[in-house]
């Protein structure tokens, strides 16, 4: 078996699990591996058992949570030298986990996954956190916990020590940043995939990505009508239908996205006949 047919397999089962915590750094690399076929993930998977080694090394030194982010923060960006895209943020390496291993650069839900990785192999409870126009990691050591900004230094945003954290309201406000699963971190990852090949008109790479976000997320309904539109743009007929049909089996009727399914799905009978 090929190696890009393990890991769609590995992500398909991973959709049939829900929304249960899993191995969200091995789930990004197997992503990444679709794109580079023939590349082996060894070195990568080498890399991340580095990044946990180094966390658990520091594991008992670290007192507080303060000193726990810390530590992250230094690991991260002091010794392997990790930090945010700011020069190319959108160029698409940056959510390629390859590639962010490769250049230590990346957006911050591509370092998102990382940190949570290293801090989750140290006993370290690790989520995301999707804030206004931003991605965030809360860190949990007992009932302590901390927000950080994984995309700016590790920095703390919700520390009595923080240096200054953002306003109400504005990118990255810790107080208005909601806990998601990993499906969802994983889905952030891809969608910034699928933008920006739709902003450049590549529909043909859109239409890709939009098959591997429903691979991890095989029942929220929004990504089947995202897909099935996807198709139909592309000429797809007979697999826009089958999305269309699968969104509407799991939306509620009445929800505006099986109302939006249905009036498309019947549009497209029509052409199809």
């Amino acid at each position: 078996m090929r190696e890009s047919e393990n890991a769609r397999d590995y992500l398909e089962a991973l959709g049939r699990s829900g929304e249960a915590p899993f191995d969200i750094a091995e789930a990004a690399l197997l992503l990444a591996s679709l794109d580079h076929p023939g590349l082996p993930l060894e070195p990568f998977r080498a890399h991340l058992d580095e990044l946990a080694g180094a966390v658990r090394t520091e594991q008992a030194l670290m007192r507080s949570i303060d000193e726990a982010a810390r530590a992250l923060a230094n690991i991260f960006c002091g010794h392997f030298g990790y930090d945010g895209d700011r020069v190319t943020y959108n160029d698409e390496r940056n959510a390629d986990l390859i590639s962010v291993i490769e250049r230590r650069r990346g957006m911050p839900v591509a370092l998102g996954i990382l940190y949570m990785h290293a801090a989750r192999a140290a006993q370290l409870p690790a989520s995301g956190l999707d804030a206004p126009g931003h991605f965030l990691v809360l860190l949990a050591r007992g009932s302590a916990e901390r927000t950080i900004d994984v995309f700016n230094g590790g920095a703390m945003l919700d520390s009595e020590c923080a240096a200054s954290p953002p306003r109400m309201g504005a990118p990255g406000d810790p107080h208005l940043a909601q806990p998601v699963s990993d499906a969802d971190v994983l889905l952030r990852l891809q969608n910034n995939l699928k933008l920006r090949a739709l902003q450049r008109h590549d529909q043909v790479r859109g239409l890709e990505i939009a098959k591997r976000m429903v691979l991890i997320g095989p029942r929220r309904p929004e990504l089947w009508l995202d897909l099935a539109r996807l198709n139909e743009a592309q000429g797809v007929l007979r697999d826009a239908r089958k999305a269309y049909e699968s969104c509407l089996t799991l939306a509620a009727p009445g929800q505006s996205v099986h109302n939006e399914a249905a009036l498309a799905l019947s549009g497209l009978k029509r052409r199809i006949n």
